[in-house]
């Protein structure tokens, strides 16, 4: 069994992303997927668009975004559930693949295992979790943590993912890392998706602002674009069969 690591060794991982990791890691053909946390749907959507699932399940635990999902009409095989990981309204073993994009540590720290607990119990014997988190580095994390330091509840979120593979739940198939790139078109782009991302509540004072627009804006590049390599950490699991 490859060993778990929070972070990789190397300083610099390969650039890759979500969607062709799931591609080449997940059995796709007429799955059943089961998507927590799915944010403003952009994965759903090209989950959606690309792959031979036969039902994407895409669940949002904030409430204001779930609302906005909901008014999606275009994707027929797609059904949006407003909810959290740790209550998953769904039948034991009736999921053929879970995808988990960044959003375990966003789980209160005392439901995080009731959360793994959820997704072993949904999977089908066998069935795959892809987990990915992101890793505490980089200068994106740079800047965020000078507004939200997510710090200890990522190192949670990794200790009960080793957690929950010791225990039985899971068994660890692989451990990815890999850096995303992120590209911002302006400041007001980060602002809007970033600081005004209606699942959080951040109370930023003025110099605490100016702060942040300041660290942002040194990586603005000769075409006004800001460019971060994010690197992140993919936890794939198996329920046990």
């Amino acid at each position: 069994m490859t060993a778990m690591r929070i972070q990789s060794a190397c300083e610099e991982a390969p650039v890759s992303s979500d969607l062709e990791l799931i591609a080449r890691l997940l059995p796709l053909q007429g799955a059943r997927v089961l998507e927590l946390g799915c944010g403003r749907a952009l994965t759903t959507r090209r989950l959606a668009e690309n792959f031979p699932i036969s039902e994407l399940i895409a669940t949002e635990v904030d409430r204001i975004q779930h609302e906005k999902n909901l008014q999606i009409r275009d994707l027929p095989q797609v059904t949006f559930q407003y909810g959290g990981a740790e209550a998953i309204d769904q039948p034991d073993a009736s999921i053929d693949a879970v995808i988990m994009l960044k959003s375990l540590h966003h789980v209160p720290v005392d439901r995080m295992m009731q959360a793994l607990r959820e997704i072993h119990r949904v999977l089908k014997p066998a069935g795959l979790a892809y987990l990915c988190e992101p890793v505490y580095a980089g200068a994106f994390n740079d800047i965020l943590r000078l507004f939200n330091d997510e710090q200890r509840v990522r190192q949670v979120a990794f200790s009960t993912v080793q957690d929950a593979v010791a225990a039985g739940l899971f068994e660890l198939v692989d451990e990815i890392f890999f850096d995303d790139l992120r590209r911002f078109q302006s400041f007001g782009e980060f602002e809007e998706l970033v600081l005004g991302a209606t699942h959080s509540q951040y109370q930023l004072d003025e110099a605490l602002y100016a702060r942040v627009k300041a660290a942002f804006l040194l990586h603005i590049g000769p075409e006004g674009i800001a460019e971060f390599r994010s690197p992140h950490r993919v936890d794939l699991l198996r329920r046990p069969a």
